[in-house]
């Protein structure tokens, strides 16, 4: 990710809207101390022949045949799934009533760690600075700027908290001053489905002029002489197919690139030098770039170099040349090749820094005279500085477990790099770095209203052994005084997919179990990265089973550590995670007293089945693409947590959905409770939380989201039996 790209997300999000996601329901549900009888879905066999192989779905009418438009407009749904949705809402309230006063706890809790009257740390560029501002009860943020080393006159770019009023869901996702700093462009999304407008305000006037662009992803940006806007269009099954340039003012949209590949994802974004605009394509196992000279905005994009099987690269522009991020030739931790201006194809590639096996080159960032390197290894980052002189030193850290990443900013000619640092005790704090002179400024500290010492919490980092001898790291937070004689609750949090890393960050939410008395735990499974690019590797397609197996493994060695217990243990997973919750409950549904799956990619086989998809394509390099290779569909069969639910006692499960997801799209959490249910034999509820008006994200607003976070956490809380949830399900 760019300077810009980091700037305008976190311009743009609430912290929490950066956190994995979760969901919960907007209707208004009766408050009853007695249960509801819980929904029996109707049974509507869908006999599905693939590939000579027949599989059978009884749920796959709660997929809506418009689901596009329904993307589009919630009230186009067909009845017979809105009644079911609302039922599975009703009865999921009704057995979450005695949780409460509990959930207003949490709620409580969380909020008063969160700082209302808040502001980033404002950003330099050219006169001015940028920032965003929350005021105290504002659900979404204020964008503001002010005159460069001097407080105010502030002036506000954008209220989203004003524009949010008396919407069900608004989010601005993106959002970017042009480089003249007149222009102020923002992209919106008002249902939760990730079709974004793009609006252009003038800065001079206060208005906001009458061209927009729609059907965009939220992925645009300036062309340097702030003359033109580059853009990602959406198209009708979700995916980003073309990029598109208009006048920065209104005018005629030209067609700049259009990607041949379903299955490539596109954005772009001007180089860090601003001398390019570069057009990114790609997908999970190969890249492809093109750039434009800033000079000439409106020519053809330039290939860089093309896209070959199995070989990611990402440039850099830095000191007159390209610097090139790869795995080519077998890096499997990537190294650092360069490149000539206008000589960029890869026979002309040379070497500039070789692959080392176990530290993972994760990017790179420029600055007029330094190359600033992130890198990961033995499952820590760490920033390395590298002069144009070619000397080079690195940010050293003192806690066994920990995150820090580059913040970016605005500006090339500058000697400031600015930074975060977190770790699970330690709340999230900016600096600016000076590489020359090797100092820092601490810029900021997260404040924690209600209290927090660091010293009153223990973290560690330690290790499991799988059965095929791989070392998997597990992070662990738990209040001092916590006894470790496997009494205390522990919840244990997983993803595993894609390459992304779980890091040992801070999260003011954690501290309403911790202080409870529970354990937080992450297991760092492969197919995350934690461990190298080749730990992503070892966890995905025909390795797969890798991550589950990881999970129950690290929860075993907790167990055997006396960090917990079977069947006192929760554990949650998001999204691509929630894939995870759904194959270990299979797995293993006698160690857990609740299993959290939000927003679960949980109908694996039918879903890589379904070209209409917006992920299905791009995301075959993931899993296997089960419509035209017979080895991924047995495989993929093997595992997938909706075709593999049998007759079984298993735990205490909360499936959480939004009903405008494009990513997992509703029906997935819908049909795992719905074939769960009469499934399990243990007597444990099986209960399904559907946001009406969201989706992949759950709710935009700050506190909103924190009252779906006290719900979960409600939910483990009961599932362990405790009587501040009212005694056990």
């Amino acid at each position: 990710m760019n300077r810009r790209e980091l700037l305008q997300a976190s311009a743009a999000l609430p912290i929490a809207a950066l956190l994995p996601a979760c969901a919960s329901t907007d209707a208004t549900m009766p408050n009853t101390t007695t249960p509801l009888a819980p929904p029996i879905a109707r049974i509507e066999p869908k006999i599905i022949e693939q590939l000579g192989r027949t599989r059978i779905d009884n749920y796959a009418w709660l997929k809506d045949d418009n689901w596009q438009e329904v993307m589009r407009d919630p009230s186009l749904l067909k009845a017979d799934i809105r009644a079911y949705l609302d039922e599975e809402n009703a009865y999921r309230e009704s057995m979450m009533a005695s949780t409460a006063a509990l959930q207003e706890r949490i709620y409580q809790e969380m909020r008063g760690r969160t700082k209302e009257d808040d502001s980033s740390v404002p950003s330099p560029d050219g006169p001015w600075e940028y920032y965003r501002r929350f005021e105290t009860g504002a659900q979404h943020p204020k964008l503001v700027r002010r005159p460069r080393g001097r407080e105010g006159p502030e002036q506000v770019l954008i209220d989203v908290d004003a524009q949010a009023q008396g919407k069900t869901f608004y989010k601005v996702i993106a959002a970017q001053h042009s480089p003249d700093h007149s222009l102020y462009a923002y992209a919106v999304d008002e249902q939760g489905s990730e079709i974004y407008t793009v609006y252009v305000k003038d800065l001079a006037t206060g208005q906001t002029l009458a061209s927009h662009i729609g059907d965009c992803t939220g992925d645009f940006c300036w062309s340097p002489d702030s003359q033109l806007i580059f853009w990602t269009f959406r198209d009708n099954n979700g995916r980003p197919a073309k990029i598109y340039r208009r006048p920065a003012r209104g005018g005629q949209d030209t067609l700049v690139y259009d990607e041949p590949d379903d299955g490539f994802f596109l954005s772009v974004g001007p180089s860090e030098s601003e001398e390019f605009i570069l057009i990114s394509a790609g997908n999970g196992s190969q890249s492809e770039y093109y750039t434009i000279a800033a000079s000439d905005p409106t020519a053809q994009p330039a290939l860089f170099s093309r896209r070959e099987p199995d070989m990611l690269y990402t440039p850099t522009h830095w000191d007159g040349r390209w610097y090139i991020v790869t795995n080519a030739d077998g890096a499997v931790d990537f190294k650092i090749m360069t490149a000539e201006p206008g000589r960029t194809g890869r026979p002309q590639w040379r070497e500039f820094m070789a692959h080392e096996a176990g530290r993972y080159i994760l990017g790179l960032h420029a600055t007029k005279d330094y190359l600033i390197r992130s890198e990961r290894v033995n499952a820590l980052p760490r920033i390395v500085v590298r002069h144009r002189s070619g000397a080079e030193h690195d940010i050293s850290l003192l806690e066994q477990a920990y995150n820090i990443e580059v913040a970016g900013g605005y500006e090339f000619d500058t000697a400031t790099l600015r930074y975060i640092y977190e770790s699970p005790t330690t709340p999230l704090k900016w600096f600016d770095y000076d590489m020359g002179a090797k100092t820092q400024v601490l810029r900021k500290t997260q404040e924690i209203p209600s209290g927090h010492n660091p010293d009153d919490y223990l973290t560690g980092r330690f290790f499991a052994t799988s059965s095929d001898g791989k070392r998997i790291p597990i992070t662990v937070l738990y209040k001092r005084g916590t006894q470790l004689n496997g009494t205390a609750p522990l919840y244990l949090y997983g993803y595993g997919s894609y390459g992304i890393s779980m890091d040992a960050d801070f999260s003011i939410r954690r501290f309403s179990l911790v202080d409870r008395g529970w354990i937080y735990a992450i297991a760092h499974v492969r197919g995350g990265s934690e461990m190298g690019f080749g730990w992503f590797q070892d966890g995905r397609r025909f390795n797969k089973r890798n991550t589950f197996s990881d999970f129950v493994t690290v929860a075993e060695e907790l167990i055997g550590a006396g960090y917990g217990r079977p069947g006192n243990i929760v554990c949650e997973g998001r999204s691509a995670g929630g894939l995870l919750m759904g194959a270990i409950n299979n797995m293993r549904p006698d160690l857990w007293a609740g299993v959290i799956g939000g927003v679960p990619f949980i109908d694996v086989i039918n879903t890589m089945s379904d070209t209409s998809l917006p992920l299905t394509p791009p995301e075959w390099p993931e899993w296997g693409n089960p419509l035209e290779d017979p080895a991924a569909y047995d495989y993929m069969a093997s595992y997938c947590p909706y075709t593999n639910v049998t007759q079984k006692a298993y735990p205490a499960v909360l499936s959480t959905g939004g009903l405008t997801d494009p990513r997992v799209t509703y029906w997935e959490p819908a049909k795992w409770v719905a074939k769960l249910r009469p499934h399990t034999t243990s007597g444990k509820p099986i209960l399904l939380k559907m946001n009406m008006g969201a989706g992949h994200a759950g709710s935009a607003g700050r506190f909103e989201y924190l009252r779906e976070l006290a719900h979960d956490y409600a939910f483990a809380i009961k599932a362990i039996g405790a009587e501040e949830a009212g005694g056990p399900f």
